[in-house]
């Protein structure tokens, strides 16, 4: 993830509806959600800390996107 910047953060939903959009356009998405995981360690978590990266090359269009559609 070293060339991947964090570009948006919300709950799953909404970041994977962004995700989705951006796939849709032909940019390559990660998203980190460590709310399940925490949950099994029984540590809590705030509810809208999904993180979603994309490569820094498509940062520009990606950001232009989700804008769009917010």
């Amino acid at each position: 993830m070293k060339n991947h910047i964090k570009i948006f953060t919300s709950d799953s939903i909404t970041v994977h509806r962004m995700a989705d959009v951006l796939e849709n356009n032909n940019i390559s998405v990660i998203v980190k959600d460590e709310t399940e995981s925490s949950r099994l360690a029984g540590f809590g978590v705030p509810e809208n800390s999904v993180e979603l990266f994309v490569s820094q090359e498509d940062a520009q269009k990606a950001q232009e996107l989700i804008a769009s559609i917010s």
